[in-house]
């Protein structure tokens, strides 16, 4: 592997995680190794030293019950059958005096002055370990004093136990090795299992970012938190194409709609070109401009406040409204025009209503749906404007008994720029429904509809009230 691969693996999740892994169990496996080493290594001494006390006591007891010269053949015989070599027996005063003792050619190396010390100022035993000359192991000793005069003083060789425990540690060294290996395959094998999903929504993401959004993240059904993320990431897959559709029509329908008036202002422009004679035209023709002018910036205008109130990007400046008095005052603004029209415009408003809302916003709403249900109410019509608090929130509802709205038309009214077919003889761009939806979600509401064709409709919206 190139060392541009290898700086590219090293930093990819899944060699972190491996390396997580192998260090955890490595650390784990060598403290359990280790504890388990010194427990064994105190319980091979604390053996050494009871074998060694036992021996003590059994030649203390013969030299009392069978005399020196017992006690003397029976060291020697004790020391030859082990190997003069591996252990020793003697007999001093407190002095340092030696009174008896098995073979000790192969322990010329002791030194008795500090045990000594320790005996004569109170100690009863003392145990030491020293290292044995021109060799890697060590020898235990003990020194027990039997009465006021005599000491015996027994050694072992500790060169069994230490290379029992030496062949522990080989066997241990490379069972470690071994076992950080396996640790490491097995925590690359997890991880980069476990982190399957998350290649298969990189590679999603790199598909989007060139352009196909068709491409899914495969679920498996299991579940578990990759699962979960796959599902998240389809929807939100889902909810991209969705959007992109939605301006993509979005912006059809805009350059649909702002050719129209374009057309007209250039038309206007020209004609007044060809044909103006005096003054009074070209300020007529100025004035169909800014007229159209007029139209477009409000379109445009309220294009941007459907999209920041969607996005949760509109500014809104939230205080508490008594929505009762909100209504009725457009309903007084609106009764002139249905007086014109000769249509009825009833109230059934509860008082003392309040919500939080950004006023100027909300009186928009209302005389958005006013506005509609006047246009489309045939003369002799009635439009009834009706409040009433229920456990849901404020509940707002216009109802008109106008030219209604076929099945066909009914999903799509509140789409930006939509018109049904029936309502395009009559002023308007289609916006108006799908800014009083952006602004009443806004609100942390919602707005719905119920109509039938040639028989009305009803525009229902609800509002979270303050109590």
């Amino acid at each position: 592997m190139s060392l541009k691969n290898r700086l590219k693996t090293n930093h990819t999740l899944a060699y972190r995680l491996t390396v997580w892994y192998a260090s955890i169990f490595a650390m784990t496996f060598f403290g359990a190794a280790l504890f388990f080493y010194i427990l064994m290594t105190s319980t091979v001494h604390k053996r050494m030293d009871q074998d060694l006390e036992n021996e003590v006591k059994e030649f203390s007891t013969l030299l009392q019950e069978k005399g020196i010269e017992e006690f003397k053949t029976s060291i020697i015989y004790e020391a030859e059958s082990e190997g003069v070599e591996n252990v020793f027996y003697r007999l001093i005063s407190r002095e340092g005096n030696l009174i008896a003792s098995s073979d000790i050619s192969s322990w010329s190396f002791l030194s008795d002055g500090l045990a000594l010390n320790k005996i004569n100022n109170g100690s009863v035993n003392f145990f030491e370990t020293i290292p044995v000359p021109r060799t890697t192991h060590h020898a235990r000793v003990l020194y027990i004093a039997i009465d006021d005069d005599k000491i015996i003083q027994t050694g072992q060789s500790m060169e069994e136990d230490e290379k029992f425990l030496e062949t522990f540690r080989d066997i241990f060294g490379t069972t470690f090795i071994m076992m950080v290996v396996i640790a490491g395959l097995a925590g690359w094998f997890m991880a980069k299992r476990a982190l399957t999903g998350v290649d298969e929504i990189t590679k999603s993401a790199v598909d989007i970012s060139c352009g196909d959004f068709s491409s899914r993240v495969s679920e498996t059904g299991h579940g578990d938190e990759i699962d979960r993320l796959a599902i998240a990431f389809n929807r939100m897959l889902d909810h991209i194409r969705t959007l992109i559709k939605g301006m993509k029509e979005v912006n059809d329908n805009i350059a649909h709609d702002l050719r129209s008036p374009i057309a007209r202002i250039r038309g206007i422009a020209e004609t007044a070109m060809m044909t103006a004679q005096s003054g009074d035209d070209y300020q007529a023709a100025a004035g169909s401009i800014i007229e159209e002018c007029d139209r477009l910036l409000g379109m445009i205008n309220t294009m941007l406040d459907i999209s920041e109130a969607e996005a949760g990007m509109s500014k809104m400046n939230m205080e508490e409204t008594d929505i009762s008095d909100l209504i009725s005052d457009a309903c007084e603004l609106f009764l002139p025009i249905a007086d014109d029209k000769g249509i009825s415009l009833r109230q059934e408003i509860e008082r003392g209503i309040m919500i939080y809302a950004d006023q100027q916003k909300m009186q928009r709403v209302i005389a958005n749906l006013l506005d509609n249900a006047l246009k489309y109410s045939p003369p002799g019509g009635t439009v009834t404007v009706s409040l009433k608090d229920t456990e849901h929130g404020a509940v707002i509802s216009l109802a008109d008994n106008g030219m209604g709205i076929s099945k066909d038309d009914l999903p799509n009214i509140f789409n930006r720029f939509y018109r049904c077919d029936r309502s395009r003889s009559l002023p308007g761009v289609g916006l108006g429904l799908s800014l009083a939806q952006a602004i009443v979600r806004a609100h942390g509401g919602d707005i719905s509809v119920a109509s039938i064709q040639d028989a009305g409709s009803s525009f229902t919206l609800t509002i979270p009230v303050n109590h």
